[in-house]
């Protein structure tokens, strides 16, 4: 079989391909841009109440708040962080010590806490998630559920060092 005639189609073609991908573009090794740290939200703050206790569950259940914590600049996951969870739910409202508990990341860096049926407040679902151990810079969250029917939130954090 003849080989293909390099014609001025292909000349055209692979000009094209250097030209929009930068002569050393497919040359330079894949480098991950450092990951930037999770801002404060605002009104992630609101009925904080510091020191807020380890538990294994907040009040009855059924429902799932989860995510991540990783540091800043490398992304790589921080284990053993305490993450402080609250929110208006069908048994208290959000200031309510009792709807109140803190839970800590497993060797991933994961975190996953049960606690009752988020519900509305000042019109949206919403829950509040804070780091506040002091290794890192506090960040308080303040992630809205989609639906209030939903039975599960994600929040995901970042870290600066202090």
């Amino acid at each position: 079989m003849p080989a293909a005639p390099f014609t001025r189609r292909t000349l055209l073609t692979v000009g094209g391909a250097l030209l929009a991908t930068g002569l050393s573009g497919p040359l330079t090794p894949a480098r991950a841009k450092e990951l930037a740290p999770t801002r404060s939200m605002r009104g992630g703050r609101n009925n904080y109440l510091p020191g807020a206790p380890i538990v294994d569950r907040i009040g009855g259940g059924g429902f799932w708040m989860s995510g991540t914590v990783r540091r800043a600049g490398d992304g790589a996951p921080l284990a053993d962080q305490r993450i402080q969870i609250w929110a208006h739910t069908t048994e208290g409202h959000e200031r309510d010590p009792h709807s109140h508990g803190a839970t800590r990341t497993d060797a991933n860096g994961v975190f996953r806490l049960e606690m009752p049926q988020i519900v509305p407040a000042f019109g949206q679902p919403h829950g509040h998630l804070a780091y506040d151990s002091g290794e890192f810079e506090t960040v308080f969250l303040r992630p809205v559920m989609s639906s209030a029917r939903d039975t599960t939130l994600e929040a995901h954090f970042v870290l600066q060092p202090a």
